[in-house]
C-alpha cells in the first residue's frame, strides 16, 4: 500500500501546484479580468476532462490486459512533459493543446484505483480507499500553498514547471519502486467495445447496486467538479484573494482531508456501517455547498470547510461498496467507467458552473450579483444524491456474499 500511496501522493502534489494560477495564466493569455476570462478557463479545463472522458477507461482496460505499473508509468512520464508545455504556453490555444495531451495521462488516477481494488480484502478496503483521499489531502495540503507562493513570489509559470520535475521524479519512483499489483493469472483481454467510455459504462449494468450507486457518485462527482472549478475565481471576485490565499485555504483544506480521509473514515465506517455513513456525508456535503453559496465574509470559508470535511467520507464508501461487489477481473474496467462518469461531470462543471452561472451572476448583464450560485446549484444536486442513495439501499438491502453480473444482491434476512 505504501509504494502505490507515495506514487498517488507525488502525482496529486503536483496537480495542487498549478491550481492556485491557472486561472492568472488564462487572465493573462486572454487579457481579461475574473468574469471575462471565466469562458476560457471553463472551457480549457473541460478539456481536460473531455479527454479523461475518453482515455480513463482505456487505461484502465489496458491495465487489466498487462498490468497497472506500465500503464503508470507511461502516464506519469506523459504528465512531466505536458506540463513542461503548459508552462512555455504563449497562447491560449496552446495552453488549450497542452491540456487535451494532459487530460490523456491524467486518467492514470484509475489504474491507481484498480491498484488499490487489487491489494485489498473486505476489512481493509475502505481504509485504503482513505488512505487515498489523505494523499489527496496531504498533496493538497502542500501542493496549492506552494503554487501561491511560487506565483506569487517568482512568477506563474514555476509551479507548471515544478509539477513537470515532481511528475518525472515520480516517474522515476514507479520505476525502481513500484510492484506489480495484478498477477498475470487475473488478467483479461482488452476489449476496445469495453473499453469506449459508453461501453466501460455498460459495465455497470451488469451489477445492479453498482449501477445505481454510480447514479449517486455521478451527482455528488458533478457537483463537486463545479466547486473545484469556480472557487478560485469565486474567492478572487467575492473576497479579492490572491493566488498566495487561494493556496493557504486549500492547505488547510488539505489538513482537514488527512484527518477525515486518513484517521476517520475507518472507526467511523466501523461503528457505523457504510450504507449510514455515506448517508450522513452526503447531507454534511449539501449543507456545505449552501454555506458557500451564501457565505458574507472570508473568514466564514474555512469553517465551511471545516464541517464540510466530513462529506469526504462518502468517497471512500462508495468506492468500498463497489469494488467489494465487483468480480476481480473486471475492477478496472469499472474503474475505468466510474472515471469516465466523472470525466463527463467534469466536461460539463466547468460549463455550466464557471462559464455558465459565475459568468453571468458576475456579469454586468445579470439582474443581480450573486457570486455563489454555482454552489447553490452544487448543494441541491447533493441534496437529490442523498434522496437517491436512501432509494437504493432500500431497494437493495444489505447482502452476505460477492455479487455476480447480472445478479439482484440478496436480502440479509433470505
Amino acid at each position: 500500500m505504501l509504494f502505490i500511496w507515495v506514487t498517488l501522493f507525488i502525482d496529486i502534489l503536483g496537480i495542487g501546484i498549478v491550481i492556485p494560477v491557472l486561472p492568472a495564466l488564462v487572465q493573462e493569455l486572454s487579457g481579461l479580468d475574473e468574469s471575462g476570462a471565466s469562458l476560457y478557463y471553463g472551457l480549457i479545463v473541460a478539456s481536460y476532462a473531455t479527454m479523461q472522458f475518453f482515455f480513463a477507461p482505456i487505461l484502465g482496460g489496458l491495465s487489466d490486459r498487462f498490468g497497472r505499473r506500465p500503464i503508470l508509468l507511461v502516464a506519469l512520464f506523459g504528465l512531466g512533459v505536458d506540463f513542461m508545455i503548459q508552462g512555455f504556453a504563449n497562447s491560449l490555444w496552446l495552453l488549450f493543446l497542452a491540456r487535451l495531451i494532459s487530460g490523456v495521462f491524467g486518467a492514470s488516477f484509475t489504474v491507481g484505483n484498480a491498484y488499490i481494488a487489487d491489494i485489498s480484502n473486505d476489512d481493509t478496503r475502505a481504509r485504503n480507499f482513505g488512505l487515498v483521499g489523505a494523499a489527496f489531502g496531504l498533496g493538497f495540503t502542500f501542493g496549492p500553498p506552494l503554487g501561491g507562493v511560487l506565483g506569487d513570489a517568482i512568477d506563474i509559470r514555476v509551479p507548471f514547471f515544478v509539477t513537470a520535475g515532481l511528475a518525472l521524479v515520480n516517474w522515476l519512483y514507479g520505476y525502481f519502486i513500484l510492484p506489480e499489483s495484478l498477477p498475470p493469472e487475473k488478467r483479461r483481454a482488452f476489449s476496445l467495445k469495453n473499453a469506449r467510455p459508453l461501453g466501460a459504462v455498460g459495465t455497470l449494468r451488469r451489477y445492479p447496486l453498482v449501477a445505481a450507486l454510480a447514479v449517486v457518485f455521478l451527482l455528488k462527482a458533478f457537483a463537486q467538479r463545479g466547486l473545484e472549478n469556480v472557487f478560485v475565481l469565486f474567492s478572487e471576485f467575492r473576497f479579492d484573494w490572491t493566488a498566495m490565499t487561494v493556496g493557504v485555504f486549500l492547505g488547510w483544506v488539505g489538513i482537514l482531508a488527512i484527518i477525515v480521509q486518513g484517521g476517520l473514515v475507518r472507526p467511523i465506517v466501523k461503528r457505523f456501517g457504510e450504507r449510514n455513513v455515506l448517508l450522513i456525508a452526503t447531507v454534511i456535503s449539501a449543507v456545505s455547498f449552501l454555506g458557500y453559496a451564501f457565505a458574507s465574509a472570508a473568514w466564514m470559508l474555512p469553517v465551511i470547510a471545516a464541517v464540510g470535511a466530513l462529506g469526504g467520507l462518502a468517497g471512500p464508501t462508495i468506492q468500498s461498496l463497489i469494488t467489494k461487489t465487483v468480480d476481480e477481473t473486471e475492477q478496472g474496467e469499472v474503474q475505468g467507467a466510474l472515471t469516465s462518469l466523472q470525466g463527463l461531470t467534469s466536461i460539463a462543471a466547468p460549463i455550466v458552473f464557471t462559464s455558465g452561472l459565475f459568468g453571468y451572476f458576475t456579469s454586468e448583464v445579470a439582474p443581480f450579483q450573486f457570486a455563489g450560485a454555482p454552489f447553490l446549484l452544487g448543494g441541491i444536486l447533493i441534496f437529490v444524491a442523498f434522496l437517491l442513495a436512501i432509494a437504493v439501499f432500500r431497494k437493495y438491502p444489505e447482502t452476505v456474499h460477492r455479487d455476480t453480473p447480472d445478479e439482484v444482491p440478496v436480502p440479509v434476512e433470505q
